[in-house]
């Protein structure tokens, strides 16, 4: 999801800076509503699941693609199913162009032993890239941002009137070594509620996260439960409203980016280098495990290495460190 979230803001730009390109994203059903409102935008939803899977299953959407009559192919995710696709158009003639995953710099920048700690291009850059082979350079420091969306009667029957600053905070990621400690992040969101004009809103998702998220707000007025109570739109309506999005290294903090919400993300096992930073956030909002007693971070790209010893690598992250940070986006002043 985050991946796909990343590139909401290079398609912004692309479209905004050459008005006339016209851009048909191929992709999973769910992800359409990260597009509405971009201009000269369609959607195509893929079934990698359903009538697309296997390779008679993308011979298909090939063919089903060919009607669309494109100048050329941007493969933004460079894996076998999205390079057989290039391929074949490739092979018609169509000019094609796909994203440098920079795989070797990954394993360098991860591996336990002989580190290369550099940090590499950010993904959305790289996304850039592939637009400009194609002939349509994007100057990505002229991104207009998607503007706030409209709450609708729903949305307000669950988060009330806006009169506080509104915090968004996503405390789970996929994998364990991304999520900050349950104690940690109870003792962050108790010292919040001490600021003025302060709501939360926790965000996840399945029956399990849920009960966490109620563990959090228990006891808190001002402290709601999205998970669970909204569609997935009326919770991308809610996030483009939120003044601050505290997150992990994890899809919601790259939805949020896409809005141009202030973002501060947490990282365990993985580290801001591997250019998967939220878009457009200063550096002062990312932080990180502390590497002195952690050498062999970050362990992976995504988080999904199990390394004996560093369970608790973010407990080296202080909640003091993380309440101070999101305050300094908080308006005390009268909202």
């Amino acid at each position: 999801m985050g991946d796909v979230a990343m590139v909401v803001p290079v398609l912004r730009a692309l479209t905004e800076q050459h008005k006339k390109v016209k851009v048909t994203v191929i992709s999973r059903a769910f992800f359409k509503p990260f597009f509405n409102g971009i201009p000269n935008i369609d959607f195509f939803a893929a079934e990698p699941n359903g009538k697309h899977k296997g390779f008679l299953g993308l011979l298909k959407l090939y063919s089903e693609l060919k009607k669309l009559h494109v100048y050329g192919v941007a493969d933004l995710h460079n894996v076998l199913r999205s390079r057989i696709i290039t391929t074949l158009f490739r092979l018609k003639g169509k000019k094609t162009a796909t994203v440098d995953k920079a795989r070797s710099q990954r394993a360098a920048l991860t591996r336990p032993d002989n580190k290369v700690f550099e940090p590499l291009v950010p993904i959305t850059e790289r996304y850039a890239d592939v637009f400009e082979m194609l002939g349509y350079p994007i100057d990505l420091k002229k991104v207009k941002f998607i503007e706030k969306q409209s709450l609708t009667d729903d949305i307000i029957a669950t988060t009330g009137t806006r009169t506080e600053n509104w915090v968004g905070i996503a405390p789970f990621a996929k994998h364990r070594a991304k999520i900050y400690p349950k104690d940690l992040m109870q003792e962050v969101i108790n010292q919040l509620l001490v600021k003025p004009k302060i709501k939360i809103f926790l965000f996840g998702a399945g029956r399990s996260e849920i009960k966490k998220l109620e563990g959090f707000a228990e006891g808190h007025d001002n402290v709601i439960v999205i998970a669970g109570k909204m569609s997935f739109k009326q919770e991308l309506q809610l996030i483009s409203n939120l003044d601050i999005m505290l997150s992990m290294d994890s899809g919601n903090a790259h939805i949020a980016a896409m809005y141009g919400v202030n973002v501060i993300t947490l990282w365990g096992a993985t580290h801001p280098y591997a250019g998967f930073a939220p878009f457009n956030q200063p550096e002062k909002n990312q932080l990180v495990a502390d590497r002195e007693q952690y050498p062999k971070l970050p362990t992976s790209i995504y988080g999904n290495k199990k390394v004996e010893g560093y369970e608790n690598a973010m407990r080296t992250i202080k909640p003091n460190d993380v309440v101070t940070i999101v305050d300094s986006y908080l308006n005390h002043n009268n909202l």
